[in-house]
């Protein structure tokens, strides 16, 4: 099969080789579990269980709230210890709604749901019960699931096109799913062809991956409409736009999804998880994380349940021989500084990273050479130095006229660049400031009809108001003209009534 070219990327020093050839573990219960209520992009899930409630594995803790949200479900037996504020697995720490539960160590599951019956389920059906699980992206997006198995309700879908990239360095999290888990992904794969109504898939793996190429083919040798293809170790290949462009030739329109073209991606292990809730009728309650860098000891990929503390996944790692000069979540390129130990893994988890000052790029931040580097790799075609430029100036809406929001925060730039200007800060900087003047242009846009519609109730209700003044001085004019009308009447009748009176009647 062909694989078109794609504009910029960078070719990154994998470092894959770390945990690569390690199995998957499964990562013993800890004593305590923090789970976040939001661990998906849209409205945080509603609690419906109580301080104190004992709970089982994989009963539903919180519901999802609107079309854009995902539920929760419990990691396994145990008591509910609190439910409040705890800090999320985000750099700035801040705290989100988040349920404690302190499990007993019977891992007892819930009643779960049949199976659905494959031969007869519906898109609609299929698409329900991914929402159910709680499934959302697992590549790192958290995009809920259902909502984009339901895309062929509105749109003409051609293709689904299974990302096993993971360009990440470090990270081999799918790698090892398709290499352990082959079957039951590719189940999982069938199943989202038929809610899509599509009969062909892509599954794209990154070249540096050949043991998973093979199972992957060796396992869709006799299913129908399933190719497996090598694409380019090439970084941000991972980035669903660019894994369409890459294997179609097709590019996405500006501010389009690639449901625009046909195809929808989706990441191999949320393949997994809906093998798991379709035929097993289980939620998504864990997850595998890669544990790498350096500093970490026994490097390792573990199912790991949601809500575990990253501090018990690296002391089953073997602890850290040194304090790391960064401790990430995800990879190192778009992964996100871990606040401290005590956060939990949430479903968007793909890594846990500890790193050495040698792993990384010297940070001390010199002044803008002209190289043009950070252009060449740039996969969106922007022009980094000119964004960075205008931003440094707090022109926001000059970024935004060539094309910041575009950016896709995939840190090809900050690599290459020989100064270490923080770029992709930059620009998410200004993405940011601009998100805030749209969110404050629809508030005023919002207060304005508002006003508009104030202005025009109180004219109304003016015009009401003068209108029964008229009407109450024109009723009142009319009495006092019958008024008028009786009393001449009253004054003519006793008038005749006074000369009948006074003549003589023979």
């Amino acid at each position: 099969m062909e694989i078109f070219n794609i504009q910029g990327g960078a070719r990154l020093d994998g470092r894959k080789s770390l945990t690569a050839h390690l199995k998957i573990l499964t990562m013993p219960t800890p004593d305590i579990l923090h789970v976040p209520l939001q661990q998906h992009i849209g409205a945080p899930a509603e609690p419906i269980v109580s301080h104190g409630d004992y709970v089982l594995k994989g009963q539903l803790i919180a519901d999802s709230k609107g079309v854009v949200s995902a539920p929760v479900h419990a990691p396994t037996s145990g008591t509910v210890k609190r439910i409040g504020d705890f800090p999320a697995p985000h750099p700035s720490g801040l705290p989100v709604l988040t349920l404690t539960l302190e499990p007993d160590g019977l891992d007892k599951w819930v009643k779960l749901p049949e199976p659905l019956d494959m031969t007869k389920a519906t898109s609609q059906e299929i698409a329900d019960r991914v929402a159910q699980a709680g499934i959302v992206g697992m590549g790192g997006a958290t995009f809920p699931s259902a909502v984009k198995l339901n895309l062929g309700q509105r749109y003409n879908l051609e293709m689904l096109v299974i990302n096993g990239a993971e360009c990440e360095p470090y990270l081999t999290c799918d790698d090892r799913l398709m290499q352990e888990r082959t079957e039951k992904t590719i189940i999982g794969i069938k199943a989202m062809m038929q809610a899509l109504g599509v009969s062909k898939s892509l599954v794209a793996i990154e070249a540096n991956k050949p043991e998973a190429f093979k199972a992957m083919e060796e396992g869709c040798a006799n299913v129908a409409g399933i190719d497996i293809v090598h694409v380019p170790a090439r970084y941000p290949m991972g980035s669903e736009k660019h894994l369409v462009q890459a294997l179609t030739g097709k590019e996405t329109p500006a501010k389009g999804m690639t449901a625009d073209l046909g195809i929808v991606v989706h990441n191999v292990a949320t393949a997994y998880a809906v093998y798991e809730a379709v035929y097993l009728g289980r939620p998504l309650i864990s997850r595998i994380v890669t544990v790498s860098g350096e500093v970490i000891r026994k490097p390792g990929n573990y199912d790991t349940l949601i809500g575990t503390p990253v501090s018990s996944l690296i002391e089953m790692s073997g602890g850290m021989s040194e304090e790391p000069k960064q401790l990430l979540m995800g990879g190192p390129m778009m992964g996100q500084p871990i606040p401290e130990l005590d956060v939990p893994i949430i479903k968007g988890s793909s890594g846990i990273l500890a790193l050495k000052d040698t792993e990384m790029k010297d940070q001390n931040v010199m002044p803008c050479i002209g190289c043009g580097s950070c252009v060449t790799v740039c996969p969106v075609g922007l022009l980094p130095l000119d964004l960075a430029a205008r931003i440094g100036h707090e022109d926001v809406d000059g970024a935004d006229s060539i094309g910041v929001r575009d950016c896709v925060s995939c840190g090809s730039c900050n690599y290459v660049c020989p100064s270490h200007i923080p770029l992709v800060q930059y620009f998410n900087y200004a993405k940011g400031r601009l998100k805030e003047q749209d969110i404050e242009r629809k508030n005023q846009d919002r207060m304005k009809i508002l006003a508009e519609k104030r202005a025009l109730r109180d004219e109304n209700d003016q015009l009401d108001l003068e209108r029964k003044r008229a009407d109450k001085t024109a009723f009142k004019q009319a009495m006092v003209k019958m008024d008028a009308t009786a009393t001449v009447g009253q004054h003519n009748e006793n008038a005749g009534h006074k000369t009948n009176n006074g003549m003589d009647i023979q």
